[in-house]
C-alpha cells in the first residue's frame, strides 16, 4: 500500500505541473514568462505553444489523474482496458507504465527540439524512470495483478 501511495503521489504532482503548464500554454500560445515561439520552438514542427501545451495538459495532465483514480478505485474502464497491452495486469498498472514513458519521451523530444539542456530536463526524466521502478516493484506487480 506504501508504494502504491507514493505512486498515486508521484502521478498527482506531475499531473499539477503539466496542468500548469500546459494550461498556461493553451491560454497563452504565443508565449508567457519570456518563452516566446521564436526562441523556444524554432527547432520544432510547431509555430506555437498551443499544441504542445494540449499535448502536455492532457497527456501529462489529465491522464495521470485517471491513472491514479484507477490505481486507487481499481475500478474497470473498457476503453482504457482496449490498449492495455499487458492483459494480466488491471489497465490503471499498464497506464502507469505508459505516463512514465510519456514523461520520459515528453522531455527527450523537448530536449531535440529546444537544442538545449536544463537541469529539470534530468529531473523529470529520472522522474519518469522513478514511476517506471515504483510500478516494476514485485507488490505493485501482484497487487494489481489479475490472475
Amino acid at each position: 500500500m506504501k508504494t502504491r501511495n507514493l505512486l498515486v503521489g508521484l502521478l498527482l504532482f506531475l499531473s499539477a505541473g503539466a496542468l500548469f503548464g500546459g494550461g498556461a500554454f493553451l491560454l497563452f500560445p504565443e508565449g508567457w514568462m519570456g518563452m516566446t515561439p521564436e526562441l523556444m520552438l524554432q527547432h520544432s514542427p510547431f509555430r506555437n505553444f498551443f499544441i504542445p501545451g494540449l499535448i502536455l495538459f492532457t497527456i501529462l495532465g489529465l491522464m495521470p489523474i485517471f491513472v491514479a483514480w484507477g490505481l486507487l478505485k481499481r475500478k474497470e474502464c473498457k476503453l482504457a482496458q482496449l490498449v492495455n497491452i499487458f492483459p494480466d495486469m488491471h489497465w490503471s498498472w499498464s497506464w502507469s507504465v505508459y505516463t512514465g514513458f510519456a514523461l520520459m519521451i515528453w522531455i527527450y523530444m523537448e530536449v531535440y527540439f529546444l537544442q538545449g539542456f536544463h537541469w529539470l530536463h534530468s529531473f523529470y526524466f529520472f522522474y519518469g524512470v522513478l514511476l517506471l521502478v515504483l510500478v516494476l516493484l514485485k507488490p505493485l506487480r501482484k497487487l494489481y495483478s489479475i490472475e
